[in-house]
């Protein structure tokens, strides 16, 4: 029995690019959505203003950032042959973690006399839009092929 002359392909699945990017330009537009909610927080409400664009910004970038992640870190088990139940353990486990934490944070940040509820409110909506937003442009401009990581089995020889 001979061995096969192709080398295996690379397993490394071929979304990672596109997800690094996302959380790239996501961070980016955070970082505008912070200084421009800030300076609106600060001049409409004043300091507690501030802290709200802060933590509502803060918070949307966070849970955005740990759904790609832990995508992104779920498929460095690609070359596992455990790789379908691992990588589903740790998305699932980033969304509940993202889900328990968020509950905590609405409880804690409730009642709280030192934040401006409508200024947090807006900047953790603006900051969710502009994620969605990245996440479209980000995929649409990716040019990813619709079966990305498959290996065709090898030309039949002639032999």
């Amino acid at each position: 029995m001979t061995e096969p002359t192709h080398l295996p392909a690379d397993r490394t699945p071929t979304s990672n690019p596109v997800l690094r990017r996302a959380l790239l330009w996501g961070g980016l537009l955070a970082g505008v959505i912070l200084v421009v909610a800030g300076i609106l927080g600060l001049v409409f409400a004043g300091v507690e203003g501030l802290v709200s664009a802060v933590i509502g910004t803060l918070m949307a970038v966070v849970f955005m950032g740990i759904t790609a992640a832990s995508i992104l870190l779920a498929n460095r088990f690609s070359s596992s042959d455990l790789f379908v139940g691992v990588f589903f353990g740790i998305v699932l486990g980033g969304w509940l973690a993202k889900f328990v934490v968020f509950i905590v944070l609405v409880l804690v940040l409730r009642d709280a006399d030192w934040l401006n509820g409508t200024v947090l409110f807006l900047s953790i909506v603006a900051g969710v839009l502009a994620s969605l937003v990245v996440d479209v442009l980000v995929v649409a401009r990716s040019r990813l092929p619709y079966a990305s990581d498959t290996q065709l089995p090898p030309a039949p020889s002639d032999d």
